[in-house]
C-alpha cells in the first residue's frame, strides 16, 4: 500500500512540474515568438552562455507583450533583420533599452568590440561591456552582430608600439581567436574587416595604406577571414564598408576586391553598406548605380546588409517639421530601392535616437535623422522604415 500511495504522489509532483514547465514555455514563447527562420540570414544559434544567463536573471526579458506595428515585426514580414547600434550607456537606460527590446530583432555595438575596448593592454582583455549587450540580446530573443575585429581606428596604443612585420599576423590572429571564439555560435555576423578600401592611398587593389597593411600587405585580409572562420564557423563573415550608396568609382573598386577574395577561396559570406545617407534640397538620390552593385554582389552569393543606417541633415535649414520629412523621405526612398534585392536580409540603424548635431553648422539643431528624438518619441523616420518594410 505504501509503494502505492508513493507512486500516486510521484504521479502527482511529476504532473505539476510539467505543467509549470509547459507555463514557462508558452511565457518564453512570447519574448520569441517573432523570431524568424534561419534562412539566408540566420545560421545556427545557440543559446547563452552561462555569463549570458545570469545577466539576464537579473535583467529579464523587458520587450511588450502586446507589440504589433514595430520595426522588427514589420521587417519580418519580409524575413529582413531590424535593429540598432547601441552603446553600453544606452543599454543602461531603461526608457532606451525598452525601444530597443520592442523593435529590434538584431543588435550591433556602437564601440564596445571593437580592439580599444575590448584589448586595452597586450595580455589584458575587457569583456565586461560586451558581454552586457550578449546577455540583453539573449534575454530579450534578439540577435548580435560583432563590429568588429580588424579596423585602422579604435585600436590601444600599445599596438602601433608593439606590432612588426614578424609578429603581426600572430597578434591579429590571436586576438580574433580570442574575442570571436569567446562568442563562437552566439554571433549572427561579424564585421572582419570594416573600411580597408580608400583608392586615394595609392595603394594596389585600392588598399587603405593601415597599420595592418603597412606591416602584413594585402595578405592581412585573408589572415583575418580565415582566423575568424576558424574561431566561430556558424558567424556569417562580414566586410562592411561607406560610400557604396551611390559612388560609382568606389563600388567598381569594392567589387573587384570582393572577386578577389572569391578567387583567393577567402571566407566571406556578406558585404555591410553601413548607409550614412547625406540629405540635401537641391540633389535628388540616384540609384541607378547601386542597383547594379548589389546585383553584381548576388552574382558573387554574399548577403548584404544595411549596418549603420542614419542620414546627415548637417546641409538642411533650422526647421525642424521640414528636416524631419526631407530625412525621413530620403531613408524611405534608399530602402524602397535597397529591399528589392532578396539578398538584402538585414537593416540596422546606427543608433535608436537622435545624438545632438551630427557636422551640423548650428550645435543647437539635434540631429534628427534616426527612429526616435531626443525625448525618445516616434519620428517621421521610423514611419518611413515602417513603409519601407510593409511596401512589397
Amino acid at each position: 500500500m505504501r509503494l502505492i500511495v508513493l507512486s500516486v504522489l510521484g504521479l502527482l509532483v511529476l504532473a505539476f512540474i510539467l505543467t509549470a514547465l509547459e507555463g514557462a514555455s508558452l511565457i518564453a514563447g512570447n519574448c520569441e515568438r517573432d523570431n524568424m527562420k534561419r534562412s539566408m540570414q540566420r545560421r545556427p544559434f545557440l543559446k547563452a552562455s552561462l555569463g549570458a544567463t545570469a545577466f539576464a536573471a537579473v535583467w529579464p526579458c523587458t520587450r511588450a507583450l502586446g507589440e504589433s506595428n514595430t520595426l522588427r515585426a514589420a521587417a519580418a514580414t519580409r524575413n529582413v533583420l531590424a535593429g540598432s547600434a547601441v552603446s553600453n550607456s544606452q543599454l543602461h537606460d531603461p526608457a532606451v533599452a525598452a525601444i530597443l527590446a520592442e523593435q529590434c530583432s538584431i543588435l550591433v555595438a556602437e564601440n564596445e568590440m571593437k580592439w580599444l575596448a575590448l584589448h586595452p593592454e597586450p595580455d589584458r582583455y575587457d569583456f565586461t561591456a560586451a558581454d552586457e549587450l550578449m546577455a540583453f540580446a539573449t534575454s530579450n530573443a534578439m540577435l548580435l552582430r560583432g563590429h568588429n575585429l580588424c579596423w585602422h581606428r579604435a585600436q590601444p596604443p600599445w599596438l602601433a608600439l608593439l606590432a612588426t612585420p614578424d609578429n603581426a599576423a600572430r597578434l591579429l590572429e590571436q586576438h580574433i581567436r580570442t574575442v570571436a571564439g569567446r562568442y563562437a555560435g552566439h554571433i549572427h555576423s561579424w564585421d572582419v574587416v570594416n573600411e580597408a578600401i580608400e583608392p586615394s592611398d595609392g595603394q594596389p587593389g585600392g588598399l587603405r595604406n593601415t597599420l595592418w597593411h603597412q606591416l602584413l600587405g594585402e595578405r592581412y585580409i585573408d589572415i583575418a577571414f580565415r582566423a575568424a572562420a576558424q574561431a566561430d564557423s556558424k558567424s556569417l563573415l562580414t566586410y562592411n564598408d561607406y560610400g557604396l550608396e551611390q559612388d560609382r568609382g568606389r563600388q567598381a573598386v569594392v567589387l573587384e576586391f570582393l572577386r578577389w577574395m572569391r578567387r583567393n577561396h577567402i571566407p566571406i559570406h556578406a558585404i555591410g553598406l553601413q548607409s550614412h545617407l547625406t540629405a540635401r534640397y537641391d540633389e535628388l538620390p540616384n540609384w541607378i548605380s547601386l542597383h547594379g552593385f548589389l546585383k553584381q554582389v548576388r552574382e558573387l552569393d554574399l548577403q548584404v546588409f544595411v549596418t549603420e543606417l542614419d542620414v546627415n541633415d548637417s546641409d538642411l535649414d533650422g526647421n525642424i517639421k521640414k528636416r524631419e520629412k526631407e530625412a525621413a523621405w530620403l531613408c524611405q526612398d534608399y530602402l524602397k530601392n535597397v529591399l528589392k534585392h532578396p539578398h538584402v536580409t538585414a537593416v540596422l540603424t546606427w543608433g535608436p535616437a537622435t545624438h545632438g548635431s551630427y557636422g551640423n553648422r548650428d550645435p543647437r539643431l539635434a540631429h534628427r535623422a534616426l527612429p526616435f528624438d531626443e525625448n525618445l518619441k516616434p519620428t517621421p523616420f521610423l514611419t518611413a522604415m515602417l513603409k519601407a518594410f510593409q511596401n512589397h
